[in-house]
């Protein structure tokens, strides 16, 4: 399916991610921590598609998909937020994310977000 790069400061939540994803049959193809590992990343990695958390340290996902749009305006973006960051979302929908998922994960959810956005 899809080359996938996790981005999100918790351990868990990339773990909970990794573990969704694996039963899709996506591959993973690196994690980062922050918005700089986020792009470091991209560039090195040139994934089909990022799962971006918005509130991380050093430099936030909203920053990092700036940045990431910048060197490649087709890249895929998801967007991982908690309910409550509607705003968030619209902002970064408006900067260049493809979709959004919402935390608490629900492995279908995101499956189908995933699939989706790869398929557009």
């Amino acid at each position: 399916m899809g080359r996938i790069l996790i981005v999100d400061d918790t351990l868990f939540m990339r773990t909970l991610l990794k573990n969704i994803l694996f039963s899709g049959n996506h591959d993973i193809v690196g994690e980062g921590e922050d918005g700089e590992d986020a792009v470091q990343k991209y560039v090195a990695l040139k994934p089909d598609l990022v799962t971006m958390d918005i509130v991380m340290p050093k430099k936030n996902g909203i920053e990092a998909l700036k940045e990431i749009m910048a060197l490649n305006p087709k890249a895929k973006v998801i967007m991982c937020t908690a309910v409550g960051q509607e705003q968030m979302v619209k902002l970064a929908i408006k900067t260049g994310a493809k979709g959004y998922i919402v935390k608490p994960f629900q492995a279908p959810k995101v499956l189908e977000e995933i699939n989706n956005v790869l398929k557009s």
